[in-house]
């Protein structure tokens, strides 16, 4: 079966054909949920963002643009939708999102480390900015392009190297102050 791009699949789905959306469901769906579970939400409220984000698609399908990258527009709506949902929570119980859990994510290739350092990670993940955070889910958990994040963020390139770095020496000490 010969590989379709993900611009040419969105075209279909603008055009009316929402059949074919089950491939960028495929193709992104865990990435998604991943990327809500390491922007410090539950497991549920993950799954319900996910599939929120994939309803949106549908939606907002003619505000696609021919021609931009469906990732980069993907992850705006998904940072979009996390962003909603944060504001929404503060505003009906005054409560900033809970800590709660260390979820494991939806694995897409084995993982090498032990749960303790998992844990670890996921404890100074959570003890960054929300911008830092954001920025280092991305370029490190997503695998994106710096070029990616900069039409996603809508800043760029030199600045977000700046930030990715700034982001990951934060981590790096949050990380190693914990005993």
């Amino acid at each position: 079966m010969e590989f379709v791009s993900d611009e040419i699949i969105m075209q279909k789905v603008k055009e009316g054909n929402l059949s074919e959306l089950s491939l960028l469901f495929e193709r992104y769906n865990k990435k998604l949920y991943n990327y809500f579970l390491k922007m410090g939400l539950e497991r549920d409220i993950s799954q319900d963002l996910t599939q929120n984000l994939f309803y949106r698609m549908i939606k907002y399908r003619n505000t696609y643009k021919e021609g931009y990258c469906v990732k980069s527009w993907i992850y705006q709506m998904a940072r979009n939708l996390h962003n909603d949902f944060r504001n929404n929570r503060k505003k009906s119980d005054n409560l900033i999102i809970r800590e709660e859990s260390y979820s494991k994510d939806v694995s897409e290739e084995s993982e090498t480390f032990h749960e303790e350092d998992y844990e670890k990670l996921e404890r100074a993940l959570l003890s960054l900015s929300d911008e830092q955070r954001e920025i280092i889910v991305l370029s490190r958990f997503q695998k994106m392009k710096y070029e990616e994040i900069s039409t996603i963020l809508d800043q760029s390139v030199p600045a977000i190297k700046v930030a990715v770095h700034r982001a990951i020496k934060q981590l790096r000490c949050i990380y190693f102050q914990q005993v």
